[in-house]
């Protein structure tokens, strides 16, 4: 029983020896007990602030809404309308801003087509005159060929 309760009381041990192990082992700096001694009350002003400002929207709506009622035949057409103007104003910027940005593509594309154009010419002309002067030759060659077999043959059948 006595080994039973050492080893109970041995794992509290080991957690309560890793729990040190988080804990820094001494205290705070005198850096971080001035930031905390500063920034303590500056933090409770801009609570109290937001509290109060909250406080003062909630009760500005309230005393706002009756005459938003009032007016509401006007105000929601009119935020409507503005709504739609800033829709209207915002997609014709849009659609401005995307066929100008298109046509500039158009143009640098037509630029950069122009300015590989005459090296692509260069290169189709060489081709071209490398097909036609290999076939050329090659028909240079032929025709004789040719003609000296024509000659032959048509030869060759008057004898016989």
């Amino acid at each position: 029983m006595a080994e039973h309760q050492q080893q109970h009381h041995h794992p509290s041990r080991q957690a309560g020896e890793s729990l040190k192990g988080m804990l820094p082992e001494k205290g705070p700096s005198s850096s971080q007990v001035i930031a905390v001694i500063t920034l303590f009350p500056v933090g409770g002003i801009l609570l109290t602030l937001s509290g109060l400002t909250l406080t003062a929207s909630v009760i500005g709506l309230l005393l706002a809404i009756p005459i938003f009622l009032l007016f509401s035949p006007v105000l929601v057409p009119a935020a409507i309308v503005i709504s739609l103007a800033v829709t209207g104003f915002l997609a014709s910027g849009a659609f401005g801003i995307t066929g100008l940005s298109s046509l500039s593509w158009i143009v640098s594309y037509f630029r950069g087509a122009r300015a590989k154009m005459p090296e692509q010419l260069e290169h189709a002309k060489r081709r071209m005159a490398e097909a036609t002067g290999q076939r050329t030759k090659d028909m240079g060659l032929t025709v004789p060929s040719k003609a000296h077999e024509g000659g032959r043959g048509g030869h060759e059948e008057r004898r016989t």
